[in-house]
């Protein structure tokens, strides 16, 4: 009995294989191909090395690496890319498999989720609007190009801009970015409006100090301290008040 039954699981197990070699797509296939692929649904071989799984060798049989994103795989035109910029001809290496997956029901890209711009030369990954289009709010208008300045190509979110790199958001100026930046316009800004920065004020307590050109707030303030002046102002500053305090005395 226990004969027969080593027979019969022998004979399951060499159906099995023999089924994987003969229609690999209904015994180990992940998923449908993609519409493009679909004509090899029943080709695994064209794709896959045995044992070894997919090949990038095999995948550039069919896409020429210097026709990726302008020609078809029947030499016709692409009428509408995918990108402005065909960039695999300005990859560090041909590995298709890196990125792409052909089967549904497997991430589109892999294995971090999202295409790794480290496969780029160095000269392409800086030219970002290369193949990405520029947001359209009223901050990225005013901006061209130098994306890697507030973002990284790991992630696009969240930015890394460094607000403290032009003036320190402590204290009571940890405010909405509309409370200096009228109307979301980020080239300019203003501090007037708030508690005691009246034109007034401000034009007072600089024509005291001896200050003509105060336009320019953070040319010389750095954060809410007045006393932390950067600059020539705050040098001649506080030789002026050194100068009153030996007056006094």
């Amino acid at each position: 009995m226990k004969r027969m039954l080593k027979w019969i699981l022998a004979a399951n197990l060499i159906v099995a294989a023999i089924l994987v070699f003969v229609y690999p797509h209904l015994m180990v296939g992940p998923g449908k191909l993609i519409p493009g692929h679909a004509k090899l649904e029943t080709d695994c071989f064209a794709c896959h090395a045995a044992f070894t799984g997919a090949a990038s060798e095999r995948c550039i049989t069919c896409h020429k690496p210097q026709d990726i994103g302008k020609l078809t795989t029947d030499g016709l035109p692409i009428k509408k890319p995918l990108t402005s910029t065909p960039f695999h001809q300005k990859l560090l290496s041909q590995d298709c498999v890196a990125c792409h997956s052909e089967h549904a029901g497997v991430k589109r890209f892999r294995p971090t989720g999202h295409f790794d711009h480290q496969l780029l030369e160095k000269t392409t990954r800086d030219e970002c609007q290369g193949c990405h289009k520029s947001p359209k709010d009223s901050l990225h208008q005013q901006i061209s190009g130098n994306c890697s300045q507030c973002h990284s190509q790991e992630k696009w979110t969240p930015a890394t801009f460094d607000h403290a790199k032009y003036f320190a958001l402590d204290r009571d100026h940890n405010a909405q970015c509309v409370t200096c930046h009228v109307r979301n316009d980020y080239s300019r800004y203003t501090c007037f409006g708030c508690h005691e920065h009246s034109p007034e004020n401000i034009r007072r307590e600089h024509i005291e100090e001896g200050i003509r050109d105060y336009d320019n707030c953070v040319e010389c303030h750095r954060n809410a301290d007045e006393h932390d002046i950067r600059g020539n102002y705050g040098k001649n500053r506080g030789e002026r008040e050194g100068k009153r305090d030996h007056d006094d005395d």
